[in-house]
């Protein structure tokens, strides 16, 4: 019998037992207590999430030079935050290694940040076991291709002048750099805004033009004026006929339904 119950001490749980079931007081305690573990696990989870981003940030700092620093100028004049802020931005981005592709000989030709109100997700798992979040809007400067965001405030933009290796001493030479401003949320009138105000006002000043000697009097170059001229009246047209546009609302046909009681009423209002 000895032997019986040092079995049974054996096989015994250790969780506190519910004197009115008699299995574990775990299963009986409402989830939000018993949730407090898998709540403790997640934070250290963070923490640690936390600490490994905290040294890739120092790690990319380390990295950055002249070339970076040349960029993080034009953006903070650009777009009106301080270099703190845009170097900030640029080191925690996850898009961060584009930048050696674009330095890089026969690298990217461009170099896209988009600087807009994007949704931040918190979530307080202290607060909330259900994992729910809240959303919020604020201002980020984030590295993009183009193509995978919407385009809804500024775009801040390099363009390479060539296939060299973006170098400290050549920067400034091989790129340039432009501002496109949609923070109205009109994509057209900010591009109206772009060419008839920065880009053709530039080119019309422009006194070279490569290997045509003649300048702004050669035809070819009078006609490629004319054309981008042409383009931004083109933009212009339709902006406003989008502005103008007829917007139709839903109307409640039962009142005009309602006095039909016969064919020929139909015809009539036919």
């Amino acid at each position: 019998e000895g032997k019986h119950r040092g079995g049974d001490l054996k096989t015994r749980s250790t969780e506190p037992v519910s004197a009115v079931t008699g299995s574990p007081l775990t299963a009986a305690l409402p989830a939000s207590t018993t949730g407090k573990k898998s709540i403790v696990l997640s934070s250290e989870t963070r923490k640690e999430l936390g600490k490994q981003t905290k040294v890739t940030k120092e790690e990319r700092r380390a990295q950055i030079d002249e070339r970076h620093r040349y960029l993080i100028s034009r953006l903070a004049d650009g777009i009106g935050l301080s270099e703190q802020e845009v170097e900030e931005a640029i080191i925690s981005d996850d898009k961060f290694q584009l930048l050696e592709q674009f330095f890089a000989p026969n690298g990217l030709k461009k170099l896209l940040f988009f600087y807009q109100d994007v949704l931040q997700q918190k979530t307080n798992a202290s607060l909330r076991s259900d994992g729910s979040t809240n959303s919020l809007l604020h201002k980020k400067l984030f590295i993009t291709m183009g193509s995978t965001e919407d385009f809804t405030g500024t775009c801040a933009f390099f363009l390479r002048t060539s296939d060299k290796a973006v170098t400290a001493s050549n920067v400034s030479q091989e790129m340039n750099f432009g501002i496109f401003d949609c923070s109205n949320g009109n994509i057209l009138q900010g591009l109206e805004f772009f060419l008839s105000q920065i880009m053709i006002p530039a080119l019309k000043s422009q006194q070279t033009w490569g290997a045509v000697k003649e300048g702004l009097k050669n035809s070819q170059i009078q006609d490629f004026l004319y054309s981008v001229d042409t383009f931004v009246g083109t933009l212009s047209s339709s902006r406003q006929n989008i502005e103008d546009k007829i917007q139709l609302t839903k109307m409640d046909i039962d009142i005009y339904l309602g006095n039909l009681q016969n064919p020929s009423d139909y015809i009539t209002a036919g």
